[in-house]
């Protein structure tokens, strides 16, 4: 079931990626790379700083396959990406969880405590598409919207409450999930936000 997941979130993040090179005006070369980055380049952040080789892409090179292909669809479809909005944020909710799940699992294999394992779910999870918007020459999303890394966090932890539960392994997935899914949902709908640090500098 995760991997399925997995397979669905890196191809919608594939087709996020390759929508923000279109505003950019990019090339179609320029448009893979920045699908490819989006969608794998927190499960490689994740795998350089743990030091898990091989790289997730380099174990499954059919995963850079399928995140090339989607790009490539993107150019063609993204007349019709507007009407799709909604379906859109829904998948990158659901694979938002879906990394932080696997990148949590990744470390707690490797034998790092818990501590470790949140972040390592949090990297999994965001790190993507802050290599797209550096990429993109934007501020990164997830530091000016809807609660996002936040989320990705608290689910990291709600997983960990889970195993720490002893419940089974397949319904503490389930229910990090679920709950993950839900609360990054409501922050889209309630707009949800941490709180802002604004500095002035100037002296009047």
């Amino acid at each position: 079931m995760l991997l399925m997941l997995y397979l669905i979130a890196i191809t919608a993040e594939a087709m996020t990626g390759a929508l923000s090179a279109g505003r950019r005006g990019m090339d179609w070369f320029g448009v893979v790379l920045i699908a490819c980055v989006t969608a794998l380049g927190g499960g490689s952040v994740r795998d350089v700083l743990l030091g898990h080789y091989p790289l997730t892409w380099v174990k499954h090179p059919e995963y850079l396959v399928l995140t090339s292909v989607a790009a490539l669809v993107t150019i063609f479809i993204a007349p019709l990406m507007r009407r799709l909005r909604s379906l859109f944020l829904a998948l990158d909710a659901l694979g938002l969880v879906a990394f932080t799940l696997i990148g949590c699992m990744t470390a707690l294999e490797m034998g790092h405590g818990m501590l470790v394992a949140s972040v390592s779910g949090v990297i999994t999870g965001v790190f993507g598409g802050i290599l797209r918007d550096i990429f993109c020459n934007d501020i990164p999303l997830i530091f000016r919207r809807e609660l996002y890394a936040s989320v990705s966090f608290l689910a990291a932890w709600f997983y960990m409450l889970c195993l720490y539960l002893e419940l089974p392994s397949e319904q503490s997935i389930l229910l990090t999930l679920f709950s993950g899914f839900l609360l990054r949902l409501l922050a889209i709908r309630f707009h949800w936000e941490m709180p802002k640090f604004v500095y002035n500098d100037d002296v009047h």
